[in-house]
């Protein structure tokens, strides 16, 4: 909603709505734009069912995805596939100006499509059944032409030996084609997913430069990783350690 408009619906000033929209974006009920303001990021999923997803394992995923949306600056161009944990770093770039995304999710999109600054580029093809993501050969097509600097993906299943997998065959497929559209590709893993194999595999860990992963993950499988010279993040509330491959740690703090 732009000033003039809710001043002239609530009969009162601009100057006394600039005072209330700024106590409400203190509150993190809103947030301001150029003119006006919009709805915070945490509002409402619109997707029944995407919404029960993300409120699985949700404390990780958030601690996941505050760390990883550090990797983000202002102007980047950024691809951010469909899935849950994915989705939350929206809520974490509110601060981030003229963003170029490129995204399947419904969810992502409409999030980061509050910010007037950014570019959100939805990827055509087939709407899935739960309305949460689209899929299909014309998003496939899209991705090849594309240039992107940092891709942020997840998955269903993660093991060293087969690399990242998902359920959902046509979400693999697509995610393939963008990540190899991709200068950096950045996986978000909560530590439920270790150790399990979905039924399409679309990433090896060769083709993966940074995982984040949770606190909760076992000692036994950081060591794996460790060994697997794969760079990666361990993310807590506070505190994110980052091992550089083949065993250099590095502590950022907050």
């Amino acid at each position: 909603m732009r000033v003039p408009e809710l001043a002239a619906i609530l009969s009162v000033s601009q100057g006394t709505v600039r005072n209330d929209l700024e106590a409400l974006a203190k509150n993190n009920q809103v947030t301001r734009v150029h003119g006006g303001a919009v709805l915070a990021d945490d509002r409402p999923l619109s997707s029944p069912s995407f919404f029960s997803r993300a409120h699985q394992n949700e404390a990780s995923k958030l601690m996941i995805a505050r760390w990883a949306a550090e990797l983000v600056e202002d102007g980047d161009s950024i691809l951010l596939d469909a899935s849950t944990t994915v989705c939350y770093i929206a809520r974490y770039l509110k601060d981030r100006r003229k963003l170029r995304v490129i995204t399947n999710g419904i969810e992502v999109a409409r999030l980061l499509a509050g910010n007037p600054s950014n570019t959100v580029v939805l990827v055509g093809g087939v709407l899935n059944t739960d309305g949460s993501s689209i899929t299909g050969p014309l998003g496939e097509q899209f991705y090849q032409d594309l240039h992107i600097q940092k891709a942020f993906v997840s998955g269903s299943g993660f093991t060293l030996e087969a690399g990242l997998t998902e359920v959902h065959i046509y979400e693999a497929q697509l995610k393939s084609k963008a990540i190899s559209s991709a200068n950096t590709v950045i996986a978000l893993v909560d530590s439920s997913k270790f150790g399990k194999v979905d039924l399409t595999p679309f990433a090896r860990i060769e083709q993966i430069d940074h995982l984040f992963t949770d606190n909760n993950l076992s000692q036994a499988w950081i060591g794996q990783l460790k060994q697997s010279c794969l760079t990666f993040t361990v993310c807590a509330s506070d505190i994110a350690n980052s091992f550089t491959p083949c065993s250099k740690e590095n502590s950022h703090l907050p």
